[in-house]
C-alpha cells in the first residue's frame, strides 16, 4: 500500500472538524470510509495518529508531526494543481537586474490593455537565463550569453551602455565619458549576469577587474568611489540611488535586449510579449533618433 492524499485529507478533516462523522461531511464520503483511511494511513506509518474517545478527538505526538507535514504536502499539491491550470493565464517574465529598464512600466500598462486574460508577473532571478532555466519563469529577458542549445530568443531592443560612478567622482561632471578614460579604474563586473567583459579595451590597456554577484552590493561599491561599474541603460532607469551618477559611454557598442523562451515548450503569449517589446524598443529608438537630428 502507497500513501495517497486522501490518506492526508482524512487526517486533516478529522482534526479540524474534530470527529469522524463532520469529516465525513466535510469530504462527502460515508464515516466508514474516514476510518478506514485513518486505519491504513496508521499501519502505513507503524504509528497511531490519533487519541479517540466518546468526546473528542486529539493527536498524538506522532500524530501532531505528521498533521504539520499532511498539511504542508497538501498545500503543495494545490498549488501544483493551480500552476497547472492556470498556466496559460498568467506569463512569468523574468529578468536579473533590471527587467526592461524605462519600458517596464508601459510594458505593464499596454500589457494589461492588451491581454486582460493572461496576468503579467516579472520575476526577478540573479541566474545567467533570468531563472528561466530554473523553471521559475516563462520567459526571460536576457542581456548577456546564455545557452542556444536549450532556448529559442529573438531580439526586442538595444540599449546604450552607461558606467555608473560615485556621484562625486570627476567624471561624473561630464555628460559622457570614453572607455579609455576607465582603464586606471578598478571595474567590478558580475560575470554570471552581467553584460561586461575585458573584450571591451584592447589587450594591454585594460581595468583591473573586481567580481560581484548582485546588484544591490554592486551599488554600495561604487557608490564609496572605489570602483566603477559599466551597465546597460536600463539599470539607469530602474536603479537611481543617491551617491550613483549613470553617464553614457560614448564609443561602447550597444547591448542587444533579447526574450528567451523554452524551444520546446513555450507559453502561448510568447510572440505577443515579443511584439509588444519590439514597439517600445522600436519607439523609444526612433525617439532618441529625432533627439540626435
Amino acid at each position: 500500500m502507497e500513501l495517497e492524499l486522501r490518506h492526508l485529507r482524512c487526517l486533516v478533516a478529522i482534526v479540524d472538524s474534530g470527529g469522524f462523522s463532520d469529516a465525513a461531511l466535510e469530504l462527502g464520503v460515508s464515516q466508514a470510509a474516514v476510518s478506514r483511511n485513518l486505519a491504513s494511513l496508521e499501519r502505513l506509518l507503524g504509528v497511531r495518529l490519533l487519541h479517540r474517545t466518546s468526546r473528542s478527538v486529539t493527536p498524538t505526538t506522532a500524530g501532531v508531526q505528521v498533521l504539520a507535514r499532511a498539511r504542508h504536502l497538501l498545500a503543495e499539491a494545490e498549488n501544483l494543481i493551480g500552476e497547472a491550470t492556470t498556466g496559460h493565464t498568467r506569463l512569468r517574465v523574468g529578468h536579473a537586474w533590471s527587467a526592461v529598464g524605462r519600458h517596464t512600466a508601459e510594458f505593464q500598462r499596454r500589457w494589461a490593455d492588451l491581454h486582460p486574460d493572461v496576468a503579467l508577473h516579472l520575476v526577478r532571478t540573479n541566474t545567467p537565463t533570468g531563472g528561466l532555466a530554473e523553471g521559475l519563469c516563462d520567459l526571460a529577458v536576457v542581456r548577456a550569453a546564455f545557452d542556444g542549445r536549450r532556448f529559442d530568443s529573438a531580439v526586442v531592443g538595444h540599449e546604450r551602455r552607461h558606467v555608473a560612478l560615485a556621484s562625486d567622482d570627476l567624471l561624473a561632471r561630464r555628460r559622457s565619458v570614453r572607455l579609455a578614460e576607465l582603464t586606471d579604474r578598478l571595474l567590478l563586473i558580475d560575470r554570471r549576469t552581467g553584460t561586461t567583459t575585458e573584450e571591451l579595451w584592447p589587450e594591454g590597456s585594460r581595468p583591473t577587474i573586481e567580481r560581484t554577484t548582485d546588484i544591490d552590493d554592486w551599488l554600495a561599491e561604487i557608490a564609496t568611489g572605489r570602483a566603477v561599474g559599466i551597465t546597460p541603460e536600463s539599470t539607469a532607469t530602474q536603479y537611481r540611488r543617491d551617491g550613483i551618477a549613470f553617464r553614457p559611454l560614448r564609443d561602447a557598442p550597444t547591448i542587444e535586449v533579447r526574450l528567451v523562451w523554452r524551444r520546446h515548450d513555450p507559453h502561448p503569449a510568447t510572440h505577443a510579449a515579443v511584439a509588444l517589446l519590439s514597439r517600445l524598443y522600436g519607439m523609444r529608438g526612433r525617439e532618441d533618433q529625432r533627439e540626435v537630428t
